[in-house]
């Protein structure tokens, strides 16, 4: 035992410790981002066949044992299937650099000045209960989204967002796209999610929101028109019945720090804390 270990030291070098720490760095980083999506209910079963499959060797089911290898035999192709728009969204993230982080966010009194236009507007939507739903766009561009509606190229301001989605104007109904500091287009068509977990009570507005969101890094804010609810989307996640105050700590952690309060590292660890205190 004692040669073994010291054979297992000696082979054991910096180049060794890079390896290691590049492998666990990769492993938490899928990790992670398996879990903010909809592949974590699929990695679920993808761990459960493979424990099929082991048992069934184990114990000699031979019938079994040949069913679960020939469902692996073509495992490969079924998992770029399943997996296609998470695969997608991770050579995004991966291609505009969003493994390391991001940079080159708003100055301070810039950010607050959107913010609080975002603010304001949301605010008179909730109160009157007329429905809105505004993109921001981030790294992702949405160019072909606002294809689809009407490019305005106008000046972010609270008044200007009210006039779009009052009731009798033409591109109510459809999405703002944000883009930088401006309006970039309006009345714009989003996809809706294919996810069949969300609540029914949701309508269009919100699936349209967590579609697009499923498939960029925008952030997406909703108005219901049902109740005035404000929420917001991002990831194909939806948080839902936000106040002024909450929106604003969102909208600023994500125009001055690139990521909104979930994604911060206090967010994160909120997360932790509130699964542990459910576990119990």
């Amino acid at each position: 035992m004692k040669d073994i270990f010291s054979n297992i030291l000696s082979g054991f070098g910096p180049s060794s410790v890079l390896d290691i720490l590049v492998v666990a760095f990769l492993i938490y980083k899928v990790l992670g981002f398996i879990r903010d999506s909809r592949a974590q209910q699929l990695v679920k079963g993808l761990v459960f066949l493979m424990v099929a499959f082991l048992l069934s060797d184990v114990l000699h089911l031979y019938v079994l044992n040949w069913i679960l290898r020939g469902t692996m035999t073509v495992g490969l192709i079924a998992v770029i299937i399943l997996f296609q728009p998470e695969l997608r969204r991770g050579l995004e993230r991966m291609g505009r650099g969003g493994i390391f982080g991001r940079s080159g966010q708003l100055d301070k009194s810039k950010a607050k000045k959107i913010t609080d236009e975002f603010v304001e507007a949301v605010d008179a939507f909730s109160s009157t209960k007329t429905g809105a739903l505004i993109v921001i766009e981030r790294e992702v561009p949405l160019g072909d989204i606002a294809e689809t509606g009407t490019i305005l190229n106008a000046e972010l301001t609270a008044e200007t967002l009210g006039n779009i989605f009052y009731k009798g104007a033409p591109l109510h109904d459809g999405a703002v796209i944000i883009r930088d500091d401006r309006i970039y287009a309006a009345g714009c068509v989003l996809p809706l999610t294919t996810s069949l977990e969300l609540s029914k009570d949701l309508g269009t507005r919100h699936r349209a929101a967590i579609g697009i969101t499923e498939n960029s890094d925008a952030v997406v804010l909703i108005v219901s028109e049902e109740n005035g609810v404000i929420s917001v989307a991002r990831g194909g996640r939806l948080k839902r019945f936000l106040d002024s105050k909450e929106l604003e700590k969102v909208l600023l952690n994500l125009y001055i720090d690139g990521e909104t309060d979930e994604d911060s590292i206090g967010g994160k660890i909120k997360k932790v804390l509130g699964g542990m205190k459910d576990a119990e």
